[in-house]
């Protein structure tokens, strides 16, 4: 599974997503490498995020360790398991979501909501209306007490996309949580 090049290329686009820029130059290649400290607490230097990069000529294959840390960086447990997403999606591109739904619509203004997602995040929500949440407290996650976002509807068991993600001196970012396995939700009864 290793070597085949369709999924580091794909690896390669899906950390530029991430990261946000196209990778060409030396300082591309330290920004990375800081970043992928900064989330990770791995150290991946420069010289070797080059050789993945195909910026310096020398070197074979990518080792394993690479290849893990890369797919943390973009939310996958380990290469295997980008490598598993990468065939499923190659697979199914589009399809109907028939799971359980819960729209910000039919919910009452105050009512709060569970979200669950792996490995062990947890937080509960607030509604506040107009398809607006806020974040009364967060397990395991970068979502943190205070923080409000927009979403209009909660799929379980898909990536929940929030929208405007809004935290005190941060400005304004999307925000993806249970991107490889989705979320799981719990609505709660009481409304304060």
């Amino acid at each position: 599974m290793m070597n085949d090049s369709s999924f580091t290329v794909f690896l390669r686009k899906s950390v530029e997503d991430a990261v946000g820029r196209k990778l060409s130059t030396p300082k591309d290649f330290m920004f990375l490498s800081e970043q992928i400290f900064s989330r990770l607490h791995v150290m991946l230097s420069p010289t070797t995020l080059k050789r993945f990069w195909g910026y310096l000529k020398e070197g074979g294959e990518p080792r394993l360790s690479t290849l893990n840390v890369l797919s943390q960086y973009v939310g996958y447990k380990d290469w295997d398991e980008f490598c598993d997403s990468r065939k499923q999606s190659v697979q199914i591109q589009s399809n109907f979501i028939l799971s359980r739904c819960l729209r910000a619509e039919t919910i009452n203004i105050g009512q709060r909501i569970i979200l669950t997602w792996l490995p062990n995040r947890k937080c509960l929500i607030e509604y506040e209306g107009s398809q607006k949440f806020k974040v009364l407290w967060a397990e395991n996650t970068k979502l943190r007490t205070g923080d409000l976002f927009y979403c209009s509807v909660f799929m379980e068991g898909e990536p929940l996309y929030i929208d405007r993600l809004l935290r005190n001196n941060m400005s304004e970012v999307s925000y993806v949580a249970g991107k490889v396995n989705g979320i799981r939700f719990e609505l709660q009864n009481e409304q304060v």
